[in-house]
């Protein structure tokens, strides 16, 4: 409709020019009058400016939209005051393509926002580069993860784990691969996998990172404890008959001496009625010994559900203190704790939290056994991720390297008197509360437990 109307109006002005131009002649040729023909000749140039001027007008006004789309500026409009009707409307055409593309870019806006917000809400590390290294794009959770407020190149994530970035250079799109990164005496477990597209002629590769340590600990607690329940079922099975018969018998032996005396007057044979209610007390000790050693292992599979509370650690810190306190005084125990902030609070079962402690505690007290002069140590602060760290540090004889992997596992210990539970419990406790616990120790240096909520 808009191109209809300019067509008729500049053929109508091609007419018009047309008309002037016949009657230009006709007085040049046919009529002396000078004036009229000068007039006419005005008229003609005149005519000519205008058709020229309504056509480039139109050009720049074309040139302007052009140059709004070209370099997404779309701030300016056409304004429409006293036009004619075609011209109007090319103008107000214009302004509607100019609101169209200021809307598709509101809408990309919008959508580029939004999954901004997505990328770094992501509770998975997220990294875009390039394969000069660049970065074009690192979420919040990675920033978190390596603990940097921004990242240039893949290359300066070397500092954190040399590893780590061999494995993410070598990975190819579509591959996985399990890395073990130690972060300040932290075990992380970084699961990463790599994928790669084109962007704008661009080779971009997107890593995704996640610390599954805790899905780990997780499973093999798990496994361990499905193992242990059908050990204890089939183990109890077995011996309670045992200890139960080994009872009866015992009262039956009993009794038939006493019959046997009453009617005859004589003693049944004395040694052999010793050497079997000997071996019958033997089975039942040892059959009730082995129920209750069942019994203790049972407990790694009953640990109660956490009860999320919020306390301040020095009220936990100050019960265990005086709980221990008589074993500390007595063994010549340097004990001391620090709280930093003093306020620090934590959200957690502080029941089974107390028990933990006082687990690691009485470890320590057995590890300070041979030192001159023990000490014992609790902390609590906030490490550098925002999360609440308890630890017991000790100066004691320490862990052997060749244990420091196994000392979490169900029935491991390298105490002569020990269960090989406490610290299976501890762990699973942690588990329960989302958190971990890791042990880093230097024979007669410093052993030191963590436990990172």
């Amino acid at each position: 409709m808009i191109y209809k109307n300019f067509k008729i109006n500049v053929i109508l002005r091609i007419i018009l020019l047309l008309i002037t131009l016949f009657l230009l002649v006709f007085v040049y040729f046919k009529t002396s009058f000078h004036i009229t023909l000068i007039f006419v000749g005005a008229l003609v140039l005149l005519e000519i400016y205008s058709l020229i001027y309504y056509i480039d007008r139109t050009n720049r006004d074309l040139t302007n939209l052009l140059d709004s789309i070209q370099y997404s500026d779309f701030s300016r409009t056409f304004t429409i005051e006293k036009e004619s009707s075609s011209y109007k409307e090319f103008k107000s055409a214009f302004n509607k393509v100019i609101d169209k593309f200021k809307t598709v870019r509101e809408e990309k806006e919008e959508q580029y926002h939004y999954l901004q917000n997505v990328l770094h809400h992501v509770g998975i590390a997220l990294i875009a580069f390039r394969k000069n290294g660049k970065v074009e794009m690192i979420n919040n959770t990675a920033k978190k993860l390596f603990r940097i407020n921004n990242l240039s190149n893949i290359l300066l994530l070397e500092d954190f784990n040399k590893e780590m970035v061999e494995t993410i250079l070598k990975l190819k799109s579509g591959e996985r691969s399990l890395v073990k990164v130690y972060d300040n005496d932290e075990l992380l477990q970084l699961a990463i996998f790599a994928t790669e597209f084109t962007l704008n002629e661009r080779i971009i590769k997107l890593v995704s990172i996640q610390n599954i340590q805790h899905e780990l600990e997780e499973q093999e607690m798990e496994a361990w404890q499905k193992l242990i329940r059908v050990l204890t079922h089939e183990i109890m099975n077995s011996i309670t008959p045992i200890a139960s018969i080994s009872s009866t018998v015992n009262s039956i032996l009993q009794e038939i001496t006493e019959d046997a005396k009453d009617k005859d007057g004589k003693d049944v044979d004395s040694e052999t009625i010793k050497d079997i209610r000997e071996a019958l007390t033997t089975i039942h000790k040892r059959s009730t010994g082995l129920l209750h050693f069942v019994e203790t292992y049972r407990n790694l599979t009953r640990i109660p559900k956490p009860n999320f509370q919020i306390f301040l650690i020095k009220n936990l810190f100050n019960h265990v203190g005086v709980l221990l306190e008589e074993e500390f005084k007595e063994k010549n125990i340097s004990f001391d704790y620090s709280i930093y902030p003093k306020s620090l609070e934590l959200a957690a079962d502080e029941d089974l939290v107390q028990q933990v402690v006082i687990n690691l505690l009485r470890n320590a007290v057995q590890g300070v056994e041979l030192q001159e002069k023990p000490i014992i140590e609790l902390k609590a602060f906030v490490n550098e991720r925002g999360r609440v760290i308890i630890q017991v540090v000790d100066n004691g004889s320490g862990i052997p390297k060749d244990s420091m992997d196994k000392i979490f596992i169900p029935f491991y210990t390298t105490k002569k008197e020990g269960s090989g539970i406490g610290l299976s419990l501890s762990r699973q406790i942690m588990g329960l509360h989302g958190g971990t616990i890791t042990v880093n120790s230097e024979a007669n240096v410093k052993t030191e437990f963590t436990l990172r909520f």
